[in-house]
């Protein structure tokens, strides 16, 4: 199957007595996994990110190229893709197209720093986060089989045994991690997700941060949402920031959550008290607005005003090394997290249509393809699968 339709090929085998024997068209044939060409793969691929299901993106195919796929062999084409682009991404065998001396800060300041003016030093952010995914779970995966065994039995005609039973999920959501690196414009980036656990998630950090060459970067920030596996991942893991600091929206989250606890939605009180402690937070720095909240709790009245209070508290006490605002917009360093939380977003919006539901690796390999697509290596990616033959 090629993206021109159907090709059939001949294949002549040529043997000799002392060199054995010898197809040549194997050699473009077997790049091509046998049947189905990188080209109909590239564009199925393609397709599928915009695409609610994939029966949906093999009617696309079939009216953009005029190659009719079934959707559930597009289906298997596109997952097996996908756990392609993950080998390659993991092991480090898809190059860059840009590397960390790339990564310089554009300004119109005439100032240096350690020797090196401003427009010559280079920056790279990291950014990290969970984000739910929907799995079938295994009492659903139990269910479907159970449905299919009854259905053969009422049919009365013999059939192929079912394949081994794969287990399901034991949560009907869950949490995916996401790792981006990238530029102070995002002309340069790069993301990858991963389906395992917290550790899992640092790996993915230290093998992007080495594919990178992260330490070699003059100015190496952090912006995350504060959750307590992911700088406990960067400290593990050895990563070499700078700064690691608490995204600026999260912080404001809480403060908000507390000024509805305490004043309630509406209130003109409320909205002045947070907009002022927002204000100290980022421009007079974490000790000042601790002081200001200690004795703002002080003048509450009511047991569970008192336990807001205590909640903001205790959230900006354990977080209170990665409260930095007045220092990292000194340093003209972004506050915000946005760029990653868009990552997340983008990452896994194929898996999140209405009634959705994943095995957890096909899932994952999915989010590889987009994460390829994010990264700005679509075209290296396919461009490795069609070597020069010799």
């Amino acid at each position: 199957m090629t993206v021109n339709g159907r090709v059939s090929l001949t294949r002549i085998r040529w043997h000799g007595t002392n060199v054995g024997s010898v197809t040549p068209l194997d050699v473009y044939v077997d790049k091509a996994e046998q049947t189905i060409s990188v080209g109909v793969r590239e564009m199925a691929c393609r397709l599928n990110g915009d695409s609610k299901n994939f029966d949906k993106a093999a009617e696309n195919l079939a009216r953009a190229a005029q190659v009719t796929v079934s959707g559930e062999t597009l289906r298997a084409v596109i997952e097996n893709e996908g756990r392609c682009i993950l080998k390659a991404q993991q092991s480090g065998g898809l190059p860059l197209p840009w590397s960390a001396s790339d990564c310089t800060i554009e300004t119109k300041k005439e100032a240096t720093i350690a020797d090196k003016t401003v427009a010559d030093r280079t920056r790279l952010y990291l950014g990290s986060d969970g984000v739910m995914v929907p799995l079938v779970s295994d009492v659903e995966k139990k269910k479907r089989r159970q449905k299919i065994k009854e259905k053969r039995r009422r049919r009365g005609k013999k059939a192929k045994p079912l394949p081994a039973a794969k287990p399901g999920a034991d949560q009907k959501y869950k949490e995916f991690k996401i790792v981006a690196f990238y530029d102070e414009t995002q002309e340069h980036r790069l993301v990858a997700g991963t389906k395992g656990d917290c550790t899992h998630a640092g790996r993915l950090m230290r093998l992007q941060a080495a594919r990178i060459h992260f330490d070699q970067v003059d100015e190496k920030i952090g912006n995350v949402d504060g959750s307590p596996w992911i700088r406990n991942q960067i400290e593990g893991q050895s990563i070499p920031l700078d700064a690691l600091g608490l995204d600026f929206y999260h912080l404001a989250e809480n403060v908000r959550k507390a000024r509805r606890a305490v004043y309630g939605e509406e209130a003109e009180a409320g909205q002045n008290w947070a907009g002022e402690v927002l204000h100290v937070f980022k421009h007079e720095g974490y000790e000042k607005a601790w002081a200001s909240l200690v004795a703002w709790r002080a003048t509450l009245r009511g047991k569970s005003k008192r336990q807001a209070a205590d909640t903001l508290l205790g959230y900006a006490s354990e977080r209170h090394d990665m409260i930095r605002y007045p220092e990292f917009e000194k340093s003209g360093w972004q506050i915000g997290s946005g760029p990653t939380e868009a990552t997340c977003k983008t990452l896994t919006a194929r898996l999140k249509g209405s009634g959705m539901r994943w095995n957890a690796a096909n899932a994952e390999a999915l989010m590889a393809i987009e994460a390829l697509a994010q990264s700005g290596l679509w075209k290296n990616y396919w461009q490795t699968l069609l070597p020069v033959a010799a």
